[in-house]
């Protein structure tokens, strides 16, 4: 089947509006082949994917250990029974347990990060007997029910009404936070770097001071850790570069390892008392599939410390290189900024960004925009990209940068 074929089918049966939109910017990328950092079009077009579908492709596409893992737990288990006690979460709730801070040890397994957030609001409405929610203006938990209520009007509005309790607040501000927190709010939730807001590295104090002030209301804070996450920031978890202890953390994407879907919500024992007492009050069919236990055990035995001290390497390398290109075109300004592989590249106007991202994927290297913030790229490249995969990904951006300064 040609990629004509593929993209008329996927129209007529699953989105009309992403193929016109594709087909009328020339970006219509048909995944086929994919390995490591190396992702092929059907029509054999190579791309190194600076995305990673947000990270989930931490490890590369088709991680050999990954695969083997799920292939070996296929000859025994299945997805399992949410009903019954299962062997294969008990080991992976200890494993994640044991790479958090003391505490944090209690595990309800979903399919998606929104069902995922869903789980963590729930939660933390029943142990407070609170309404409210705060999260950020421009922030991005998913498109489930409550997450959904979390985001920004344009994704909630043509699903009104919402349900009540919400509220947004600015990020990186703790006074917009100080001023709206109270003896009503259950739970603060952000992102440890919002992505769609456009990779925003918050100031090094600010999740301190968040912490204090649920500390203060008897509110939990909440740490979204979706795409930060399992060594992105160079650290195992975001939060980790901020010296806090979030009572509930969510995770998701790199915890699939790119090949078994598997999220988490992971809680303070003091709250697993509503659990306790109320043990069928939430269930996941799919959550914890027993087979994608063992991808998500497999991806914390790779995200060990030389997988951290490589990403904080190649952080180290990109920034040097993503400097030098942005001084030797002055006429396309752009500035850098995240942590580890989790990269921004912000230009000064959204049409030079969303003209960069066209270059780029014409000269094989496949990145997206950040949604709310549409200046910035969202440049995520596999955490196990080498230098000489590193220096190719270079070599498109200065040829993009390029042909950009040429056009002005």
């Amino acid at each position: 089947m040609d990629k004509e074929k593929i993209m008329d089918l996927y129209a007529q049966h699953v989105s009309p509006g992403k193929v016109e939109m594709y087909k009328k910017y020339d970006i219509a990328l048909v995944p086929h082949k994919r390995r490591g950092v190396y992702l092929y079009d059907i029509s054999g077009k190579r791309f190194i994917n600076c995305h990673c579908n947000g990270g989930v492709f931490n490890l590369g596409h088709r991680n050999k250990i990954i695969m083997d893992a799920v292939k070996k737990a296929m000859q025994r288990y299945d997805i399992g029974n949410h009903h019954l006690i299962s062997k294969p979460k008990a080991l992976l709730a200890n494993k994640l347990s044991a790479t958090l801070p003391q505490g944090l040890n209690q595990v309800i397994y979903g399919v998606s990060g929104g069902e995922a957030i869903d789980t963590a609001i729930k939660l933390a409405r029943a142990v407070t007997g609170r309404p409210t929610v705060l999260s950020a203006i421009g922030g991005y938990h998913g498109h489930t029910g409550f997450a959904l209520a979390t985001g920004d009007e344009k994704f909630k509005k043509p699903f009104e009404p919402m349900p009540p309790g919400f509220q947004q607040v600015p990020f990186n501000a703790i006074d917009a936070l100080e001023s709206v927190i109270d003896d009503k709010t259950a739970a603060v939730i952000f992102e440890t770097i919002p992505a769609t807001l456009g990779i925003v590295v918050p100031n090094k104090d600010y999740f301190k001071k968040v912490q204090a002030l649920c500390e203060r209301h008897d509110a939990l804070f909440i740490i979204d850790e979706v795409q930060t996450g399992f060594g992105r920031t160079g650290a195992m978890w975001g939060f980790q570069h901020f010296d806090v202890t979030p009572d509930i953390v969510v995770m998701g994407k790199g915890m699939s390892g790119g090949i078994y879907p598997i999220t988490a919500t992971v809680y303070k024992e003091q709250y697993a008392y509503f659990i306790k007492e109320n043990p069928f009050i939430h269930i996941s069919t799919f959550g914890g599939s027993e087979i994608g236990c063992f991808a998500a055990m497999a991806v914390l035995d790779l995200c060990d410390s030389n997988l951290l001290a490589h990403v904080q390497t190649m952080e180290n390398y990109f920034k040097e290189k993503l400097a030098a290109l942005a001084s030797h075109y002055p006429e396309t300004p752009f500035t850098v900024h995240g942590l580890g592989l989790m990269l921004g590249l912000a230009f000064h106007d959204e049409m030079t960004a969303l003209f960069m991202v066209k270059l780029l994927y014409d000269n094989g290297v496949y990145v997206v925009y950040s949604g709310n913030d549409p200046r910035v790229i969202q440049f995520l490249p596999p955490l196990i990209i080498t230098k000489k995969e590193a220096d190719m990904v270079m070599a498109a951006i200065d040829k993009s940068l390029e042909a950009l300064s040429q056009s002005k």
